[in-house]
Order: C-alpha cells, then structure tokens, then sequence
C-alpha cells in the first residue's frame, strides 16, 4: 500500500516507517523541512500547505504528529498540543478533498486520557466515554472528532487511545530509569494511581494489525495487559534493574510545583481495558511491566 505518515521521524514514527518498509509497504513522509528526498513530501501548517504530490494514489494515512504533550502547559502551548493533532489532521482531509483522494484507512493516534484524568479502581473500556471533561479529554475528543471527519472519503477510520509508551531511546523510560539507577526511585503522590503504558514495539504493531486487517475500525485502548500502580511500577522497576527503592514518595505539592497542571497525569490514573484489540485478534509481546524492563535494559 501507499501510506502517507505524519509525525514520521518521532518515537513510534521511525519505528513505523521501517517495519512498514520491512513488510513491502510505500511509505511516504510529511516533513518541515524541504529535502529532494524522493519518499518526503514538505508541509507547512502555518501557511496551510502540503506538497500535492504526496496524495497522488495514496491508499492510507497514519496521522502521528503532535507536540510532546509530556511539558509544562502554558495557555501558548495548550493551544501548539491542539493545533498540532487537529489543525494538522484538517488540512490533511482538505488536501485530500482537492485531490479527490479516497482512501482505504485514515488512522490516528489518540489519548488513554480521552476518559479524563482522575483515579479510581474503574477499569475504562472504549465504550465508556468522557468520565472527567477535563484539558486533556477535550483534547483527545476533538483529536478523534477530527478523525471521524476523514469518514466521507476513507472506508474507515482508526484511533489508538496510547498509553505512555516505554521505549529505550525516548519517552519516559529512560528518565525513569535514570532514578532508578542512582538509588532515587520511588512513587509520587499518594502512589496509588494507576499507570496506563505500552510497549514502543507492541504500538508499533498495533499500526501494522489496523493498517493490515480491515475488519479494524473505530476507538482502541492502546494499554498492556497488567497495569501496576505508581508505586508497584517504580518498585519493580528499582527491582528488576538491581537497585534500591526509596519508600517514601514524592509529595504531589513538589510535582505541582515543577509541572503545573500537567502533573496531573503523573499524579492521577486509571485502568484501561485492552480487550477490544484483543477480541480481533492481536497479541500483545510485552505484557508485564517486568518483560518491558527487562526488553528496555539490554
């Protein structure tokens, strides 16, 4: 197939392009910046512009750009974590409305807080809808509200609910594992909020199965099996890498301090169930926090 991806040379998005390219795929790639690459195609969304040539007889779109939502939310970047998911996400299907593109699959990554962010023993599933209509619910609805809108010209449309991804080169493993491996690591807040996450190469995978079987459409929690609390995650974390964990947390007042109100997604979680994914058929290589560890520390 001809896929187009946004968000290409991020975390998952090189993942992606290489075992797409493994599998025979055409992959093409929107960057900011202009190149004579053949497979780059330049995008400038202030000046609402593509490159034409990246629809010419495009079969998907893997729509992964988004500003790191993971820094301190001032009202400017508030405002760069929404426009860079649905304004870009628009003049993606404007374009594709211009070139009389009709695609086989739009698929977008989405939230695990789409549900709000708040704590409770509730595990969440798909059909659950917006439980805290908070900032970040109001930006993952939208985020898929602005995929929907690709349903008048593509068979289908997919949103992946995304966890926080532990990957060896970036995400939070790494900082995580810093703390750790200087003795420091230990639970914040109370330590009873639950913490959503994935693997890098499980979510990769979970790209290829909605791209690849086209019985695939609508919301996915993008979520492992077994979701520890804060306190358990860092614990086995400090375990599985030989180190000391520290029995006393973080106060919440100090995360609120440093982060503001994106301290809430570290201070706040809850379960969410991966069953829908599950039911069509994917299996998932990292289902513990103790395998993904183990995986990241080689």
């Amino acid at each position: 197939m001809n896929i187009l991806i946004t968000g290409g040379t991020g975390l998952i998005g090189k993942s992606l392009v290489r075992k797409l390219r493994d599998r025979n795929h055409h992959v093409r790639l929107l960057t900011r910046q202009k190149t004579d690459k053949p497979e780059e195609f330049y995008w400038n969304i202030s000046e609402k512009f593509i490159d034409p040539k990246a629809f010419e007889n495009l079969d998907c779109i893997i729509h992964l750009a988004g500003a790191n939502i993971s820094q301190k939310w001032t009202a400017d970047y508030k405002k760069e974590l929404f426009s860079s998911r649905i304004d870009t996400a628009n003049l993606l299907k404007e374009y594709c409305v211009k070139q009389q593109v009709h695609l086989k699959s739009f698929i977008s990554a989405s939230g695990i807080n789409y549900y709000g962010t708040f704590t409770s023993d509730e595990i969440l599933k798909e059909n659950d809808g917006i439980i805290k209509h908070d900032f970040l619910a109001k930006l993952c609805d939208e985020w898929e509200n602005a995929a929907e809108n690709f349903s008048d010209i593509s068979d289908r449309t997919v949103c992946l609910r995304t966890a926080m991804v532990l990957a060896k080169n970036g995400g939070a493993f790494p900082m995580l594992k810093k703390t750790v491996d200087f003795n420091i690591g230990s639970a914040v807040g109370s330590g009873q909020q639950w913490m959503n996450w994935i693997h890098e190469d499980d979510l990769v995978n979970m790209y290829i199965f909605s791209l690849e079987n086209p019985e695939i459409r609508g919301k996915f929690n993008a979520v492992a099996d077994d979701i520890p609390t804060n306190e358990n995650f860092m614990n086995l974390l400090a375990k599985t890498s030989g180190k000391f964990y520290l029995p006393i947390n973080v106060p919440s007042f100090v995360m609120k301090m440093i982060f503001g109100e994106m301290s809430s997604i570290i201070l706040e979680g809850t379960r969410a169930s991966n069953e829908k994914i599950k039911s069509l058929g994917f299996d998932f290589e990292f289902s513990t926090p103790e395998a993904a560890f183990m995986d990241l520390r080689k």
